[in-house]
């Protein structure tokens, strides 16, 4: 396994399992298959609304000694309605009780967007809070202190472009140390990955496929295809391995994190072994240049009418 490391020498796996749209009653399997695979990497959020069915298999895989907690590096994310100081902390405890966990080896502020506690996802515009009314150096604090009582050994975020990494950056006692963002062919976003890696800061990109399996709803008509896509498939038929494998490989080639989501044994076991893809770099010029640009998770589920946030708020311009 390749490994990303931290300013204090702990290693993060650079594969890793994503469990969002894993569904209960299929991530349990899930993660034990890529415990099983070889996978020590699992990522995690409250929102996915799964934690405690991962929990479940963590708890099985300790147990039976597949792994032991050491061994395994477990990341989670803090919801949009958890973003007071003095709710991070309470937030964090409820993944690690759902989990089975006493700590995380990485806590994320999973978007730059605060919900009033209690809701889940806001409807109307009361159910906002802005940024006056909770500065990100305010949920930042909360993040700072999860880390000083032990319950996260490294602290980041997720979503978050240059100018609110910069905000962030400019109050921090402790500085972030990882950005977990959209990234593959169709959005290479060099900018904020340049950005990220000249402050230390360590990316994992999510998506890496293409989100296909995401509801309906948060899907634009006629999306284009990053699996289905001639160059990626040319590459592909080049090296004797699959579609997803490139694409995995090529955030590897790039000493990012990766997390493809799958519940399928077979896939989850392919997707590991893209770390022994070799990809040449005539193969990654073609990908970092393949003339299409798409972001699959645009966040306009944040930014509606009844929303006090705007696009700018999330992207790069």
């Amino acid at each position: 396994m390749k490994y990303i490391t931290f300013k204090n020498g702990d290693q993060m796996p650079i594969i890793g399992l994503g469990t969002w749209k894993s569904k209960p009653g299929e991530v349990y399997n899930a993660v034990l298959w890529a415990l099983e695979a070889g996978y020590r990497h699992i990522d995690c959020a409250a929102i996915y609304d799964n934690e405690k069915e991962v929990g479940k298999a963590f708890e099985k895989a300790f147990t039976d000694g597949l792994v032991k907690r050491e061994d395994i590096f477990v990341t989670s994310k803090l919801w949009n309605n958890s973003h007071r100081f003095e709710d991070v902390v309470p937030a964090l405890k409820k993944t690690l009780q759902d989990l089975r966990l006493d700590y995380l080896d990485l806590y994320l502020i999973h978007w730059p967007i605060a919900f009033k506690n209690g809701v889940g996802f806001a409807q109307t515009r009361e159910e906002f809070y802005t940024y006056q009314d909770v500065p990100l150096r305010q949920t930042w604090a909360g993040m700072e202190e999860a880390h000083k009582q032990g319950l996260a050994r490294h602290i980041g975020m997720s979503n978050f472009n240059v100018s609110k990494l910069e905000e962030v950056f400019k109050n921090a006692e402790i500085k972030p140390e990882m950005n977990q963002i959209e990234l593959h062919p169709f959005l290479v976003q060099k900018k904020l990955v340049e950005f990220c890696k000249s402050h230390g800061m360590l990316v994992t990109a999510y998506s890496p496929l293409g989100s296909g399996d995401r509801a309906t709803s948060i899907k634009k008509e006629n999306e284009p295809s990053l699996l289905g896509h001639e160059v990626v498939n040319a590459i592909a038929e080049k090296h004797g391995v699959s579609a997803a494998q490139v694409l995995i490989a090529f955030s590897i080639h790039r000493d990012i994190a990766i997390i493809p989501k799958s519940t399928n044994q077979g896939r989850i076991k392919e997707n590991l072994s893209s770390v022994d893809v070799v990809l040449d770099p005539e193969d990654m010029e073609r990908l970092l240049n393949i003339g299409e640009e798409f972001r699959f998770i645009d966040g306009r589920f944040f930014t509606g009418s009844k929303s006090p946030y705007s696009l700018s708020d999330l992207w790069e311009k």
